[in-house]
């Protein structure tokens, strides 16, 4: 079901209303009372976003705690403080927090080389598979492109077992030399997850709901959790010019995903301004208890990994340094240095921060899918705390930074040119295709038309349209599941058809892409 952008603001106003009504007042900075809930509430009409849960904790207490908008658009029942969302990639720093705790216990240590904890690891190079050292699965300088390996856990759900996706990391091939370059990786964090089950003697997901959920009173969840229960659940959404729709493949189902340690958790807002309190007050609980060594804590927020300054931090944050510690990335915003990270996946956003010196944190969770929503509120409620920060209508700043990129986006496509035709009979190109590590692919003749299906991913099913050569297009019966893409075959000297590639749709191929270690061989 689609929902047109007019529909959505009168559904978000509508739920406004009762949300209103219902709010708890709390004593917030001034920033948090006047005109905050209408900046929210514009902000998800402006980004196409149903909902969003908003958590701020200020020295110590928590002076914003509340929910806006609809879980789901096709129903009546609104965001709340207790809601769930996928935490996404803000799940790593559980990740990184719960190594740390087995690291000031004496049982790991950041310079183990991971095939001594985890010998099934392999990478491509066998040199960088014995150096590799358990702070690297969590810098991101494998030496690898950035997001290699997703193919494997997204679009969910995903038919690759945890041991399938780590036996077949030998196949992905390096693009840079290890330890040069930041290139985000979620892989290594299921890595670390394993790692940590292997030390702790448990599943990843028990410790973590023991040592960290259970220990912080926080109903969340690293793995299974029962939703018949637990039934206040954000819906995932997507929107394309404004139509918003579901991506139901991304929901909240109760079961835990392979993925859970790189960006499977579930938890609300009530639960995760709890972590806040906890990390801002050095890894301790109110009632003493000590979660993370405080030195560990330290450790994880040092910067490891150089990352990019860009113009739009220089100009919206006035910064002059941004790194990658464990978990967590860091830069200085109008000279406080701001602890964070950001979690995406289709029609899920998350986004925490820190500000240790002004003792702030903020967690935002929405289930919509433009990134923009969570920005400007976040700007909204950070820079209202910094004094020489400007005080600018950021959800306008967004607005204008979505043009300037949709326009240098266009400005760079450049798109293949198709003929409509390919030169064989179309019955040449069917059959059973394999590759190494991917798994089978079947190219099926149906109602004169080759459809093309994966054995491991359910959600990649599509019709092959030809285009031109020994090229057809892809158009994927989940519009939302991949991008635009090629399907590129190979044909040997006697005419016969021997495999094909993946690629995306545009006249320049790019270093990075989803299929770039596939190739897919005809079975005979």
């Amino acid at each position: 079901m689609r929902i047109t952008l007019p529909t959505l603001v009168n559904l978000l106003i509508a739920s406004f209303a009762v949300s209103s009504a219902v709010a708890n007042p709390l004593s917030a900075p001034a920033h948090l009372q006047e005109n905050f809930d209408q900046t929210v509430i514009q902000a998800l009409d402006t980004f196409a976003t149903p909902g969003m849960s908003v958590g701020v904790v200020y020295q110590g207490k928590v002076v914003k705690l509340q929910g806006y908008g609809l879980r789901d658009l096709t129903k009546p029942e609104r965001v709340d403080k207790n809601t769930y969302f996928r935490l996404a990639s803000t799940s790593k720093a559980f990740t990184a927090a719960a190594m740390a705790k087995l690291v000031s216990e004496g049982k790991v240590d950041w310079q183990d080389k991971v095939i001594d904890h985890f010998p099934e690891f392999r990478m491509q190079d066998h040199w960088v598979t014995g150096e590799f050292r358990i702070l690297d699965l969590f810098t991101h300088q494998s030496g690898l492109v950035g997001g290699a390996g997703d193919a494997m856990l997204w679009p969910e759900p995903t038919g690759f077992s945890r041991e399938e996706i780590f036996a077949n990391m030998a196949h992905l091939t390096p693009a840079t030399s290890f330890r040069s370059t930041y290139a985000y990786n979620n892989l290594m964090y299921m890595v670390a997850g394993e790692i940590i089950a292997k030390v702790s003697g448990v599943p990843f997901a028990d410790y973590i709901d023991t040592h960290f959920f259970n220990a912080m009173d926080m109903t969340c969840f690293a793995g299974d959790m029962d939703i018949n229960k637990y039934n206040n659940l954000a819906a995932s959404h997507g929107d394309i010019d404004g139509e918003v729709f579901a991506i139901p493949r991304n929901g909240i189902f109760g079961k835990e995903l392979v993925s859970a340690a790189a960006g499977g958790m579930v938890c609300n807002a009530s639960n995760m301004v709890k972590w806040l309190q906890v990390l801002l007050n050095h890894g301790q609980t109110a009632t003493g208890e000590q979660i993370i060594d405080s030195a560990q804590l330290d450790y994880m927020w040092r910067s490891h990994t150089n990352l990019n300054v860009t113009d739009d931090d220089r100009r919206r944050n006035d910064t002059h340094f941004k790194t990658y510690g464990i978990g967590w990335r860091k830069a200085d915003v109008y000279g406080f240095e701001v602890i964070s990270h950001t979690g995406t996946l289709s029609g899920v956003q998350a986004y925490v921060a820190l500000v240790p010196e002004l003792e702030l944190g903020v967690v935002l969770l929405n289930n919509g899918s433009n990134s923009a929503a969570r920005g400007a509120i976040m700007q909204t409620i950070l820079k209202g705390f910094m004094p020489d920060a400007p005080q600018i209508d950021w959800i306008a700043d967004y607005q204008q930074w979505m043009k300037d990129a949709e326009a240098r986006y266009y400005a760079r496509l450049k798109l293949p040119k198709g003929t409509g035709e390919v030169n064989l009979p179309i019955t040449n190109y069917q059959g059973e295709y394999k590759d190494a590590w991917y798994g089978n692919i079947a190219l099926s003749l149906i109602n004169n038309q080759l459809q093309i299906s994966f054995d491991k991913m359910e959600n990649l099913d599509g019709t092959l349209i030809p285009f031109r050569d020994h090229t057809f297009e892809v158009d994927w019966q989940n519009k939302n599941a991949a991008g635009r893409a090629l399907l590129v075959f190979d044909v040997d000297a006697n005419g016969e058809v021997t495999g094909f590639k993946l690629q995306p749709f545009n006249a320049k191929v790019p270093v990075n892409h989803n299929w770039r270690d596939m190739y897919f061989v005809k079975q005979t």
